[in-house]
């Protein structure tokens, strides 16, 4: 988020603007998915060399040259991310002021570094920040669909601390609502925060808008964020800024059962998309109902409980209104017990998985499977309900990351899926072996007989690795890219994987391959993340590889002893005084 204060007074402190653009440097937040763990974009953060971003700006301002100033900077963030090539959409901020600029050739420099980068617009979110009362509503509006018609993505930034109308809000074309940190900061405990997080959970969602909790930085914070339906997330409880490549993997907290292992994002539950219920008492009149939904729009439906908030009875809003608002149907209904103009709640456990409410909705009648379904607890007890809707959507979501997380050749998922097995396992206190498997000498075989013989052999490999991720009970596989693979699993089962693998005549057109196995083994509290667990792995593939033969070597953190356990010199090798790595 970057703001300027324009009637701040000049400063001896404010940074030169004419010193070259070249000296901010740029941190990357990630973005996660609160539904899979995964990173879902970058925020570039513009860094300068001295003072904040803020200051830049508002010196720019006073000279007449924010706009210059703020799309070089734009344009510098794409410079910086590719870098890192991660392909990830990247999140850039410009001021409103900016955003509202009449002369559509102001945004030609971030475009030519798109260009340049080989990125194109809808890869980019413009993240438009306050303030928003310098900038003409009517320019702003204008402004922001140019860009739109460019093909960028939009956000508004800061909402809830900044001063964005609420009817710029309803009639920009934007994608995604950055919720300022500021409002964050009052959940869980302050009531007042968590009812306007709810509020503007319920306006995204009923506009199909993506809302993003920012400056998250407790565990209790995300779990309210959570609760109100929140989709997105970023803040220094998953990871801090960084110029470094440091948003690879996924967030630990992404799921809310602990005993839920978190690598299957493919398998949502019920308690992710919890909403408050709207209530009445099981004895409440037909007037009562017509009261409550004629004084608020949001509820879809009502849910009937007894003393024990056990729900009885629910009712959907359109099918009800049609009821009582047709000829006499006032008259008929009003003093009368809702129940009679209500059906038998679907009704499911909070535990359940996503599937099994899709299929307590197909089994249902179909007339009503827009109903909203109400979620109980262990003692039939109201916890609140899900919308249908959202569950579709959100399973669709989940597909279409897993899905694009998929390597073209292996139909494997990337190193995202190991990471948060073992991210899993360590937090259980589990013992496991995680694994490096490398082809030898891999570019000298797509050289000799084609890259297309090389593409079949890392085909093969991926099938033999499928293969073992579905015999075997611990095993999770990644494929890394290119001839790289990684592997977790229990202590027991490794021989069997290197077995498996090593064992394997490997060739591409005829033409023998190795292949390389570097395995650390990983005792309960001996690591303590899985990024500790890839710089451990780095020194033991390269042991690996110096190996003759297709080979195996296996080291323990905390000990710089290799020991080698497959090689054609493994005799001579694995002796004490030539083991030690």
């Amino acid at each position: 988020m970057s703001t300027f204060s324009p009637n701040r007074r000049r400063t001896s402190h404010y940074p030169r603007v004419a010193a070259s653009l070249s000296s901010v440097r740029f941190a990357f937040q990630p973005l996660y998915s609160l539904r899979t763990g995964g990173v879902v974009a970058l925020e570039a953060l513009a860094r300068p060399p001295s003072g904040e971003v803020r200051q830049l700006l508002d010196a720019a301002l006073r000279q007449g040259r924010l706009v210059e100033i703020d799309v070089g900077l734009a344009a510098r963030a794409v410079e910086a991310e590719t870098r890192h090539e991660t392909l990830l959409p990247l999140h850039v901020n410009l001021t409103a002021r900016t955003a509202a600029a009449p002369a559509p050739a102001t945004i030609e420099p971030l475009l030519q570094a798109l260009g340049r980068a080989g990125r194109r617009p809808r890869e980019v979110v413009l993240e438009i920040g306050p303030p928003f009362h310098v900038a003409p509503a009517g320019a702003l509006l204008s402004g922001m669909r140019r860009l739109a018609e460019l093909g960028f993505r939009l956000a508004f930034d800061g909402l809830g601390a900044g001063d964005l109308p609420l009817d710029l809000l309803v009639s920009a074309p934007i994608d995604l609502v950055k919720l300022d940190r500021t409002l964050l900061r009052g959940l869980p405990a302050d009531a007042a925060a968590a009812a306007a997080v709810a509020m503007l959970t319920e306006f995204a969602t009923r506009t199909e808008l993506r809302l993003v909790a920012t400056g998250v930085e407790t565990e209790e914070q995300l779990d309210a964020a959570r609760r109100a339906g929140v989709r997105i997330a970023q803040g220094n409880l998953f990871a801090p800024a960084s110029q470094a490549a440091a948003w690879t993997g996924a967030i630990t907290p992404a799921t809310p059962e602990p005993d839920r292992p978190a690598a299957t994002p493919a398998a949502p539950r019920v308690a992710d998309f919890l909403r408050p219920a709207t209530t009445l008492p099981a004895d409440a009149t037909c007037e009562d109902v017509r009261n409550v939904l004629a004084a608020n729009d949001a509820p879809t439906g009502i849910v009937g409980l007894d003393p024990d908030n056990r729900p009885q009875w629910s009712i959907d809003r359109t099918r009800f209104l049609l009821s009582v608002t047709g000829p006499y149907g006032h008259a008929l209904h009003a003093r009368r017990p809702a129940a009679r103009l209500a059906d038998s709640p679907h009704v499911i456990h909070a535990g359940a998985g996503a599937l099994e409410l899709l299929e307590l909705v197909n089994d249902a009648d179909w007339s009503r499977t827009g109903d909203d379904i109400v979620v109980v607890d262990d003692g039939g007890r109201c916890l609140g309900v899900v919308l249908v809707t959202e569950v579709v959507r959100g399973m669709a979501e989940v597909k279409v990351e897993e899905a694009a997380a998929l390597n073209p050749l292996t139909r494997l998922p990337g190193s995202d899926t190991v990471a948060r097995d073992v991210t899993r396992r360590l937090a259980a206190g589990e013992s496991l072996v995680v694994a490096w498997l490398d082809v030898d000498a891999f570019k000298a075989v797509n050289d000799t007989v084609g890259f297309a013989a090389g593409d079949d052999l890392i085909r093969a490999l991926g099938r033999t690795l499928t293969q073992l991720a579905g015999s075997l009970r611990t095993v999770t596989v990644s494929h890394v890219g290119g001839d790289d693979f990684l592997i977790a699993c229990d202590i027991d089962e490794i021989a069997t994987v290197a077995g498996r693998l090593l064992d394997t005549p490997w060739q591409a057109e005829g033409r023998p391959v190795t292949v390389s196995l570097a395995t650390l083994l990983c005792a309960s509290g001996s690591v303590r993340s899985y990024r500790e667990i890839s710089r451990l792995l780095a020194p033991l593939k390269r042991r690996a590889k110096e190996v003759p033969g297709s080979s195996w070597v296996l080291g323990r953190p905390g000990s710089d002893r290799v020991e080698v356990l497959r090689g054609l010199g493994r005799h001579a090798l694995a002796a004490p005084h030539r083991s030690a790595s």
